[in-house]
């Protein structure tokens, strides 16, 4: 055989064993995953970074040749808003392409879907929401949810303020069970821990003019006030604050920890508290790697607080069907047995109601223009005070 006709065969088999592969590659077969989080509306930054987390988690996935099936993310927008939540549940549970689903910042809307996973058969892990009724309200083996609750929030939070000194508090929260949620939490264990609640006022989640609420506070002269809503409406109660010369320190939950609520507030965040469950992202097991992978990405939005749970979430659907196969039912019983699943967020283990353990609670302090840990804040060193300290 001549030289030539060597190099030719040589040549021949290796286009040959690339296109084998470039079948392979091809024939993959293709399975769609799902998110659904507020991608419009006031709420919408948290929620384009858990969309943009989730995006990252099947991107990657994706580029993996080990991994046996190509991914297709389907993206819907619930608004934080519980009708068109259910209406996202719906579209997303009827598609029977989907196998399975990360769904939902707004406890609201979370709430207002869990019948439909249940109904439809869709195992979805939540990954934002807090309300515990969520996954303790039923038991529904199609509900699962990475991150902690609003009771170990509360719970930390009024243990955390009483042990700075403070004793009077008046509550503001929002109308809907998440804002319910939190009142009735915060209120038991700051009771618990010797605090008193001078007044408490529900406004609707729309509101605007907080006048009349903010007016009765400032009369009852609370150290604190406690917020149980979210971003937009803490803005607002902020600013009014100002402008009624309602000097209480503020404290917020989990549903203010983001950056559109310092954007929004502006100097006026400098000093407020907030409480989130689980550890910063820099600060979790794969933290790290998850900043640089979505730093690579490119993604115009910032992962924001929940974006490491909303990825977490993500990867455990992937690795589940990459075990199970795509479908429903056998992703399901596998997700409920789910124990020890390593994760960036930290281990990742499922009570009987689908509930991940996070026993740990972040204290957060604005400083400066940025969410700071309160171990690492001057707040925390004495430097400055707090509102009435």
């Amino acid at each position: 055989m001549t030289t030539t006709r060597k190099a030719q065969l040589v040549v021949f088999a290796a286009a040959l064993a690339l296109g084998m592969a470039s079948a392979v590659a091809e024939a993959k077969e293709k399975v769609k995953v799902g998110f659904i989080g507020p991608l419009s509306g006031g709420t919408s930054s948290n929620g384009l970074g858990g969309r943009n987390s989730a995006d990252l988690a099947v991107t990657l996935r994706n580029a993996d040749p080990n991994a046996k099936y190509e991914y297709e993310l389907t993206v819907l927008d619930d608004e934080c808003k519980p009708d068109k939540g259910v209406q996202a549940a719906t579209k997303m549970a009827a598609d029977k392409d989907v196998i399975a689903a990360a769904t939902h910042y707004c406890s609201a809307v979370a709430i207002a879907t869990v019948d439909v996973y249940n109904r439809f058969g869709l195992p979805v892990v939540v990954w934002g929401a807090v309300l515990p009724d969520i996954t303790y309200g039923n038991d529904y083996k199609e509900v699962h949810r990475v991150n902690g609750t609003m009771i170990n929030q509360n719970e930390t939070a009024a243990k955390f303020m009483t042990g700075l000194g403070y004793k009077t508090w008046a509550v503001i929260h929002d109308t809907t069970d998440y804002g319910k949620g939190h009142n009735k939490y915060f209120s038991q264990f700051v009771t618990e821990n010797g605090g008193k609640i001078l007044g408490t006022f529900g406004v609707t989640a729309d509101q605007q003019d907080f006048t009349a609420e903010l007016t009765k506070i400032k009369s009852l002269k609370p150290e604190v006030l406690y917020f149980g809503g979210l971003t937009p409406i803490g803005v607002r109660i902020r600013a009014q604050m100002e402008k009624l010369g309602l000097e209480a320190q503020f404290e917020g939950t989990s549903g203010i920890v983001s950056d559109t609520f310092i954007e929004g507030a502006a100097g006026l965040a400098e000093g407020v508290v907030a409480f989130r469950e689980g550890a910063p992202t820099e600060k979790l097991p794969g933290g790290m790697y998850f900043t640089e992978q979505y730093g690579k990405k490119g993604y115009s939005e910032p992962a924001e607080a929940y974006g490491a749970f909303a990825f977490a979430a993500m990867n455990l659907i992937l690795d589940t069907i990459e075990a199970q196969g795509p479908n429903r039912k056998k992703v399901r019983a596998a997700l409920n047995g789910v124990q020890g699943h390593d994760s960036i967020v930290g281990e990742i283990s499922f009570d009987d109601h689908g509930q991940n353990t996070v026993a740990l609670i972040t204290k957060y302090v604005i400083q400066d223009g940025k969410w700071t840990l309160w171990e690492d804040s001057e707040y925390a060193s004495g430097k400055r005070k707090l509102k009435g300290q």
